[in-house]
């Protein structure tokens, strides 16, 4: 019998983009890293917004120096700073911000993960969709095992 625990590298890979269900994935993800023993790399992505009308990228949303990267890089501290807060025994969280489509980024970064953790629903354009778009691709390619907490989850954690 081939021993599963070798096939992956000792981490749980969690999308998050500060959105509500980011931080239940976050915080579940942290959860089940204690239980298992393995180190939680929490991962932001993020990419030009799309601005018709405006020349070469440039965004009108974009203001006071700040750029999206440094805006990501802002969030997801934040949202780790929260989490990492309500724990009590303390889990090693390696933290990324990468430029790409959140969906793609996420699959490559969970390449021989033991899990990739998202959320339900994250800062998409469509609330009322019950799996966002990125969670749902993240469900039908990903290199390994799934997890997507729902929007109310039991709270175990």
């Amino acid at each position: 019998m081939i021993d599963q625990t070798e096939a992956y590298d000792g981490r749980i890979v969690v999308g998050v983009d500060g959105s509500p269900h980011s931080k239940m994935a976050l915080r579940w993800a942290v959860t089940q890293a204690r239980l298992v023993g393995v180190r939680v790399e929490a991962i932001s992505a993020w990419q030009e917004p799309v601005t018709v009308g405006y020349p070469y990228g440039w965004s009108p949303l974009i203001h006071d120096g700040d750029s999206i990267s440094i805006l990501a890089e802002k969030v997801l501290a934040e949202a780790v700073a929260e989490v990492a807060g309500q724990q009590d025994e303390p889990v090693e969280i390696r933290t990324a911000v990468i430029h790409g489509h959140p969906a793609e980024v996420l699959l490559e970064v969970a390449v021989g993960a033991q899990m990739l953790v998202v959320g339900t629903r994250g800062h998409g354009t469509y609330s009322g969709i019950l799996l966002g778009s990125v969670s749902q691709h993240c469900v039908q390619h990903a290199p390994c095992p799934v997890l997507v907490v729902p929007r109310n989850p039991t709270p175990y954690w």
